[in-house]
Order: C-alpha cells, then structure tokens, then sequence
C-alpha cells in the first residue's frame, strides 16, 4: 500500500501542486467541559496545504476535524502550535478576497433575503470597485447553475440548491482558502453525488485551494488530491494517502475503478481500529456514570 504513508513524521512530504498556502506546525488544541475535566481535541497536528489543493480530513467522530476547521477560519484561537499562512498574494489585492471563507453542512441561506442579496451580504466586508459585487454574483451564480434564480428564495429551493447558494457566496469572496465541514452530509444520496461531480467542475474552474472535511471515505477519495487520516481523540494524523485520480474524474466512472476498491477498503482498515477506540471509550463512559 505504497500510495498511503502512516505516522505523523511523513506530513513533510508535499503534492506537487503548487507553493504553499498554509503551514500547520505542532498544533495542539483542549478544552474544559462543563464539569471541569479537560478534553484535548487536537494533538501534535503539522501538515503542509499546498495552493489550488484539494485536501479531505477523514476521521471517526470527536477527532477533531471541526476543531481544525475552526481554528484554519480564526473562529478559535484558543491553541497552541503555529498557524504560518504563506499565500502568494500576486499583484492582487488582498483586501478584495477573504483569507477563508466556510460552507457548513447545516442550511446557511438567509430565508428572508433572495439569492442575489444571500451572495451580496458575503461580499459586503470587502472592498470592491463600483459594478465588482454583481459581477462576481453573475459569475459564480452560473458557475453553480443558479443564475436563473437569483430572486427566488430558499424556500423555494431544494436542499441541493441552498447548498449551491451557500457555495457561491463562499467561492463569491475569492478566498484564498475554501473551508468545507461536511457539506453534502444533508443530502440525499442521489444529490449528493450530483453535488460531487458539481463541486470538482467548480474546483476545476475557480482553482481553489480547499481543506474538505468528512465522514465519507468515497466521498475523501472522490474529491480530494490527499486525504489526512486522523486518529481518534485526541486527534493525530496517523495516515497521508496521495490519491491517484486525475481532477477530470467522473464520480459515476470512478466509483467502477478497481483502485478506488483497493484504496476505500484500504482506508477503512485504518479508520476501523480509530473507530473502534472512539466506540470502547463511549461504553467505558457509559459503564462509569
């Protein structure tokens, strides 16, 4: 299993993909529970992400996946280890683009505003020239299939179509990294693996450099350059795998290969032994109260 290097000493080893975005160096996060005891969320997590990557976080529940999440958006700052953002800003101005914008799994859209006026407030904090906010609305609202919707609310929308709205108001600000906490997990199988091929044509389009958080291993393999395999809390990374698929994949197509079998049944070996630990820690737990 060449294509997957476990233990937490390979995260050096970089994707040619480009110059790097974000450098996570000996991050470690806890926090104290309601009844005082503490809990560490994070250990020891380093890892390069590379500019116009596409990174999948992959672990068992309470490893800490959203937790890094938060922390790469500056939602908490409450860690210690070392953040070193590297961007490559160019002759482009910075203040025009958000440095991370985030799609969550639950429905963001603001019921009472259209889907023009859903992009427009996201762009609101930044400074554009006169005439820039409607042109990125028109542009990233055809890029996800919605420009025939732009006045429509979401309850007149599909649960996939909300997701869309949320995903072009994200992709609107031009952020230099995309943050994904489970976007798809609402939705129904058949959408979600729509969503799918969408969200690799968008990736394709916008060259986003995106950290892509799951339960899903098909759905890690399906959209990911390399998926970062976590253990159970406190959450280390205890596997890398490089994966092997061109970013012109078809999901339906790619789901037939024998590598993509080889590499799911791969990963879940690894992820079964951290999600057995998470199920032996909740029993211990539930015997002790």
């Amino acid at each position: 299993m060449s294509s997957i290097a476990v233990d937490n000493r390979t995260v050096a080893s970089l994707s040619p993909v480009g110059a790097t975005a974000v450098q996570i160096g000996d991050l470690n996060r806890s926090f104290v529970t309601r009844e005082g005891s503490v809990v560490q969320a994070l250990s020891r997590v380093s890892l390069n992400i590379q500019r116009h990557e596409i990174v999948a976080v992959l672990g068992p529940s309470g490893c800490g996946k959203s937790s890094l999440l938060r922390i790469l958006a500056g939602l908490d700052c409450d860690y210690t280890g070392k953040i070193d953002w590297t961007l490559q800003h160019g002759d482009v101005d910075a203040k025009s683009r958000l440095h991370s914008a985030t799609v969550f799994q639950s429905d963001s859209t603001f019921p009472w505003m259209n889907v023009e006026k859903n992009l427009l407030i996201g762009l609101s904090g930044l400074k554009l020239a006169p005439g820039e906010a409607l042109k990125r609305v028109d542009r990233y609202l055809s890029l996800v299939g919605l420009s025939n919707f732009r006045t429509a609310f979401p309850h007149e929308l599909s649960g996939g179509m909300r997701q869309r709205v949320a995903i072009a108001r994200a992709l609107a600000t031009e952020p230099f990294l995309l943050l994904m906490d489970e976007p798809l997990a609402a939705l129904d199988a058949q959408t979600r693996l729509v969503m799918q091929q969408e969200l690799l044509h968008i990736w394709q389009e916008t060259r986003s450099t995106v950290v892509y958080i799951t339960h899903d291993i098909g759905e890690a393999l399906t959209l990911a350059d390399r998926i970062v395999l976590m253990t159970a809390r406190p959450g280390r990374i205890k596997a890398i795998v490089d994966v092997p698929f061109g970013r012109d994949r078809d999901v339906s197509e790619l789901r037939r290969e024998p590598r993509f079998g080889g590499l799911e049944a791969d990963l879940w070996q690894l992820l079964a032994d951290e999600v057995g630990q998470t199920l032996e820690t909740t029993r211990t737990k539930g015997a002790s109260a």
